[in-house]
């Protein structure tokens, strides 16, 4: 089956809305969509505060427009300050193995952005897990020992290094890469040359 890869994160409404514009694009085609973690501000960077100006800000500009020109309902979540994403992206590598990483980061962007859950509470996250038809007795022991800690730093290092990731989401088709959310023609143009 072909495939095309998202790198984000699930703090960054840009992500859950480049994924609309992505399955518009894909329609019906046998195309699945491969989640990988890019923290776009790791521990120790502060993350943002939505009682600040910045976040209000861009939502108004640019999140709430596009995600109405899109049809996705979404609000600026009220956690304050925005969660770290490691714990969640840990889980995504769990949810890898069991080829469940598109419908566990739909779920976790759902939660954070239409459900104002908190995504960095572990227990939220097990919850999420469960959802998606992960085991939740497996999610928790992942995240109080630390399973998958070494495979989301070796992601979040193949993002970095091997790939440049700078900004999410990051859609790879093929051998094109998209750095922001790009247009459907665009992306329809790319899925053409990959099914080529």
């Amino acid at each position: 089956m072909l495939s095309i890869t998202v790198y984000s994160d699930f703090v960054c409404p840009f992500c859950m809305l480049g994924e609309q514009v992505l399955a518009d694009a894909i329609g019906n085609k046998d195309i699945s969509i491969n989640w990988r973690a890019f923290e776009l501000r790791p521990y120790p960077v502060a993350t943002l505060r939505p009682e600040d100006s910045y976040l209000p800000t861009i939502w108004q500009q640019s999140v709430y427009p596009l995600a109405e020109r899109l049809g996705v309902s979404m609000q600026l979540p009220t956690i304050s300050p925005q969660p770290r994403t490691d714990k969640a992206f840990e889980l995504l590598v769990m949810a890898q193995d069991k080829g469940l990483d598109h419908e566990y980061s739909m779920r976790v962007l759902r939660a954070f952005f239409q459900e104002n859950l908190d995504i960095g509470d572990p227990e939220v996250l097990v919850t999420l897990a469960a959802d998606v038809g992960l085991n939740a007795k497996d999610a928790r022991q992942a995240l109080e020992n630390g399973i998958y800690t070494d495979r989301h730093r070796e992601a979040l290092r193949h993002a970095r290094e091997d790939m440049a990731i700078t900004s999410v989401p990051t859609i790879v088709v093929g051998k094109q890469v998209f750095r922001g959310t790009p247009s459907i023609s665009q992306l329809r143009e790319a899925i053409d040359l990959l099914e080529a």
